[in-house]
């Protein structure tokens, strides 16, 4: 069989950060040997240089070890010596970056004030999409690639001369038509448009650069930032890469959507910079972002874990893992939700509030339904010599660990998993690193072909929701993005943590990695110094008043840089154009445009029911 490791890290089954080149922003060095460096972006006007400058402060007092500023046009990158000069003055000397998007002038301007400048490689010299269908020749593309050098290499000597460093971020959704034309809005379209520009950088002998590509959609930009790295490897290139979701949105949403999509990178060693982008005070995202950090410390000097490669799934492409169903379970049902009762009855738990009803339910050493049918949970040993299980549905719970030393002693139980019509695994991990080890158990599956069910199972004793949104999703999420998994079970030994908020937990990070969608999904980027409204209390107002639209992806988007182009994947978007004006999207397509704003609600739930999409919200 051929050897299908792709080699998009060194080693999936140990929790090692991968090498990087160090890279200096101001005084404070990223890859290399450094910690993973947290950063978040200023949602101030950056033509006001006092707001500017106190909410820097406050980032920086919140644990940011770098900020970014927006900089949309020439007043805002003439005031960017400004906001050092009266930073440098409060005794401030926190590594600042500029965020450039369509005008490569304005980066000439910030390269000499700023310690970092942040261009998109879509939008930076190529023109701006239009989504035409055109046709590249090879020697027009290579023409153009050619103009872009031409332009780029004299920016490049610019930042050189600063000792300015330099970030191509590139964004799902704002590819230029030319790499589109050849790639389509892909993986491969979005490391491509990277790959292009670092390519110019090692010609010209330039390395202080940091690389990303960001999505809403977690699922893409796991597989594209992998595809990136495995890329950049082929042609020896290491450098440090900047993590982030974009639009994650707020509250519980955008913590577990940003700790599914970062952290199946971090498990994996990928990442020496991450942003959580959430619709909130910037000052909230900095913490969020230490906990995700954090929470991989604890992977460090994990139990060896073995697996068999050559089962590895591809890591670059979604591909659900194939297994037969059981009940609901499996085969092309969505993975289910299972909630732990704990010491309560499903008596005492119904009816449970909310309309995001668990399919089972975990009660001592059995499975229920909501009808209070109920399976038995048995051992490996129970499973292969007690003959009175056999033919009636039951659940096995084990770990990697316990089924490696058992199948080694009893080989049979290989042929009985393959004949068996009524089992589910209940699988846990008590490795450090529980995302390797729950992988290798899956390869073990794959490479013995048992088609069996399983069931993910975390166990947690955190006193802090938020804490174990950030640790549960950042274990199970990258799992799930595989296509590993057929439900997921959470428990927390804490009671402080309630019944209630346990079970949507498991539903978010389903949701979050795209596995089963069970609630409108909001994209709402978090602001900056380009939003032409309250995009916070915006946010809110249209997620309560959409929230019923479960089978909707809606975008809220403070500018036109976010929309269309971060917008990626959404069915409707709601995108600041200019001062108390909003234009609609119909997917990536402008339908209504430069809407009053105080109608602009009401336009949007008007616009879903032409194309058919409203439905009334159930009182």
């Amino acid at each position: 069989m051929e050897d299908r490791h792709f080699n998009y890290v060194k080693d999936i089954t140990r929790y090692e950060r991968q090498e990087t080149r160090e890279v200096k922003i101001g005084g404070v060095s990223v890859g290399g040997n450094n910690p993973i460096r947290i950063q978040s972006m200023t949602d101030t006007d950056t033509k006001e240089t006092e707001p500017t400058v106190e909410q820097i402060i406050a980032l920086t007092k919140a644990g940011a070890d770098y900020v970014r500023c927006t900089v949309k046009g020439i007043y805002d990158a003439e005031n960017l010596q400004n906001i050092v000069d009266e930073l440098r003055k409060r005794g401030y000397t926190t590594p600042l970056v500029a965020d450039i998007h369509f005008n490569p002038r304005l980066a000439d301007i910030a390269a000499k004030y700023f310690d970092k400048v942040r261009i998109n490689p879509g939008n930076f010299y190529d023109k701006r999409a239009r989504f035409e269908a055109k046709i590249y020749s090879d020697d027009e593309y290579k023409e153009e690639l050619q103009k872009i050098e031409e332009q780029f290499i004299p920016f490049l000597k610019l930042l050189k001369e600063n000792n300015t460093a330099l970030r191509i971020g590139a964004n799902h959704g704002s590819l230029s038509d030319r790499v589109m034309s050849r790639y389509g809005d892909s993986p491969s379209g979005m490391a491509e448009s990277v790959l292009e520009f670092l390519r110019i950088c090692k010609k010209a002998d330039f390395n202080d650069v940091v690389v990303s590509i960001k999505s809403s959609n977690t699922r893409m930009m796991v597989y594209t930032v992998r595809l990136l790295n495995y890329k950049m490897n082929l042609e020896d290139m290491k450098f440090p890469i900047h993590l982030g979701v974009t639009e994650a949105g707020e509250g519980e949403d955008g913590r577990i959507k940003s700790a599914v999509g970062v952290g199946a990178l971090l498990a994996d060693g990928i990442g020496d910079t991450i942003r959580v982008s959430l619709t909130e005070d910037p000052v909230n995202e900095v913490p969020v972002a230490q906990k995700l950090v954090d929470h991989f410390k604890s992977y460090r000097d994990h139990e060896p874990i073995t697996a068999s490669l050559i089962a590895q799934t591809n890591p670059f492409e979604y591909e659900r893992r194939s297994t037969r169903p059981v009940l609901d379970m499996g085969g092309d049902n969505l993975p289910v939700v299972v909630a732990d009762l704990g010491e309560r009855s499903l008596n005492e738990m119904l009816p449970i509030r909310g309309k995001l009803v668990p399919d089972y339910f975990l009660s001592g050493n059995k499975i229920m339904d909501i009808n209070g049918e109920s399976y038995p949970i048995i051992s490996l040993e129970e499973y292969l010599f007690e003959s009175t299980r056999w033919g009636r549905m039951k659940f096995i719970r084990t770990n990697k660990m316990e089924f490696d030393q058992f199948m080694s002693r009893n080989p049979e139980i290989i042929m009985k998993l393959k004949q068996t019509r009524k089992t589910v695994l209940i699988l846990e991990s008590f490795n450090k690193n529980p995302m390797a080890e729950l992988r290798a158990f899956f390869t073990t599956l794959e490479s013995h072909i048992w088609k069996v069910p399983v069931i993910l199972y975390g166990r947690y004793n955190e006193r802090k929701l938020e804490d174990l949104q950030i640790k549960a999703a950042a274990d199970m999420g990258g799992l799930l993005i595989d296509g590993y998994g057929d439900g997921l079970c959470l428990s927390n030994d804490n009671e402080r943590i309630t019944f209630t908020e346990l079970k949507d937990l498991s539903f978010g990070i389903l949701q979050a990695s795209r596995m089963r969608m069970t609630k409108t999904e909001f994209i709402s980027c978090p602001g900056c110094g380009r939003t032409l409204y309250n995009l916070q209390e915006t946010a809110k107002k249209i997620k309560e008043h959409f929230k019923h639209l479960d089978h909707l992806k809606i975008g809220i988007m403070g500018c036109v840089v976010n929309g269309p182009g971060e917008m990626g994947d959404v069915d409707y978007g709601f995108v600041g154009v200019s001062q108390g004006k909003v234009t609609l999207y119909k997917g990536l397509k402008p339908v209504k445009r430069h809407i009053q704003f105080e109608h602009a609600v009401d336009e949007l739930e008007q616009l879903i029911r032409e194309n058919g999409d409203w439905k009334d919200p159930v009182e």
